[in-house]
């Protein structure tokens, strides 16, 4: 720890002492509001304590002192909004993500960067989120579920083999390359105990790798942002200044933001006097003219019969398009947008799980309805965030409904989606999953 501070104490000069008086502080906490599910507006209203804006990101905002058990807030599981630090949402401010946008996030877990993403898409284009550890990949998969995203791989694969296999997909790439991460010692004791100057060296040093196999992905004239959550000058400007030494043809560019404070001209640096833990960003540009990827609406493969059956009797106008497969036992309804070929591609799912099939029936699936919104359902009930029922069903119970609701129903919290049940004889047959129940 003598060693990092007397690092940063070289690098800030008459500010280490204002840096020291603010990492001695109480940590920043924040959320993000999903916008697939809710407004801030809405949020407000129902969040039960007041939100404060960040300056990273016109949907972030800071948690008050004392916040605790959002984690078990029914609007949490609803996907209304993304517990993460407010700095941390920079880097997708800086990559400028437009509606109809193929994008790629390379080192996605656990998939704060992936769903802010996701929420600028709006359900168009394609968000590939990739992470190379299988443990972090399923967390970043649980995420991209309870926010909604029906518009998304996420894949387990080496970043190189990824991108090779991709090359030149992309409209924007987002590298949050792993780091020393300095940035998180506040919280983290074991980023802090892991920490050595050989350790930054090491780091900025796959940092480079990854962007040279990230270049791979992006079409021409398009964007790609480096990001992390270190203060290393080493892994930040030295990763940056080296990888453009040995790729001229891209080129360091403005996004525009005004937030934290500039580096190399063009990126940007936050440390926690700026108003958050700490991040740094860079925004990349490659040569040539871009262009739109065209998304051909015909699929090759007609959907089974029992399949669009199924899909009709539980939604509504088929929401989530008509590239329907069955692979195995799971009948999938992939991105309208994969128009690329995958084989051999460790994806540990494309586009959400309509339902699973078990002997002679088949099971809906909880990713389906949490892509869903309330009018896409054929059945479905509306309780609020203090009702005694949403908190029964989300601790695994079977709770009460009208008589005249039959079969599998969706269950919503202020008009967001959180799971369904099975409805029979005013009661509701709990379908919540189990890896997911409240534990009172």
């Amino acid at each position: 720890m003598n060693d990092f501070l007397f690092r940063m104490k070289s690098f800030l000069g008459d500010e280490f002492e204002e840096f020291l008086r603010f990492y001695s502080a109480e940590n920043f906490r924040g959320l993000r509001v999903n916008t697939l599910k809710c407004t801030a507006e809405k949020l407000k209203s129902l969040i039960g304590f007041t939100l404060s804006p960040t300056p990273f990101c016109k949907d972030g905002y800071y948690i008050p002192s004392g916040t605790e058990g959002l984690g078990n807030n029914p609007l949490h599981h609803a996907g209304a909004f993304y517990i993460q630090e407010p700095s941390a949402t920079s880097a997708v401010e800086m990559l400028g993500v437009e509606e109809g946008d193929f994008v790629l996030d390379l080192c996605a877990a656990p998939g704060g960067k992936s769903t802010q993403i996701g929420a600028k898409l709006n359900g168009t284009g394609l968000l590939w989120s990739n992470e190379i550890v299988k443990s972090r990949a399923n967390i970043l998969l649980s995420n991209i579920e309870r926010m909604g995203i029906a518009n998304a791989v996420v894949s387990n694969c080496h970043p190189d083999v990824l991108c090779q296999r991709l090359s030149g997909q992309f409209d924007r790439v987002l590298v949050d390359a792993p780091c020393s991460g300095e940035g998180m010692f506040r919280k983290n004791d074991e980023a802090q105990n892991e920490w050595s100057v050989e350790h930054v060296k090491s780091c900025a040093e796959r940092q480079l790798l990854i962007l040279n196999s990230a270049k791979n992905a992006l079409k021409s004239g398009g964007v790609m942002v480096y990001s992390t959550c270190t203060f290393s000058q080493e892994e930040n400007e030295g990763v940056i200044t080296k990888f453009l030494e040995e790729n001229p043809d891209f080129e360091l560019e403005d996004s525009g933001v005004t937030f934290g404070r500039k580096s190399l001209e063009y990126a940007r640096r936050i440390f926690p006097m700026d108003g958050g833990e700490g991040h740094f960003a860079a925004r990349l540009r490659k040569s040539g003219k871009h262009y739109k990827t065209s998304v051909n609406q015909n699929f090759s493969q007609k959907p089974d019969a029992k399949a669009t059956e199924f899909y009709d009797s539980i939604f509504k106008n088929r929401p989530f398009g008509e590239n329907i497969i069955t692979a195995k036992d799971k009948i999938i309804i992939l991105p309208k947008a994969l128009i690329f070929e995958t084989k051999g591609l460790p994806i540990l799912r494309a586009g959400i799980i309509l339902g699973e099939i078990a002997k002679n029936r088949i099971e809906p699936h909880h990713s389906a309805f949490m892509a869903a919104k309330p009018d896409d359902c054929v059945s479905f009930v509306d309780l609020d965030v203090n009702d005694k029922e949403i908190k029964a069903f989300l601790h695994g119970e079977e709770i009460p409904i009208s008589s005249e609701t039959k079969g599998y129903t969706a269950v919503c919290v202020n008009g967001m989606t959180t799971g369904f049940g099975k409805a029979s004889n005013g009661k509701l047959k709990n379908k919540y999953p189990k890896g997911l129940r409240t534990l009172k």
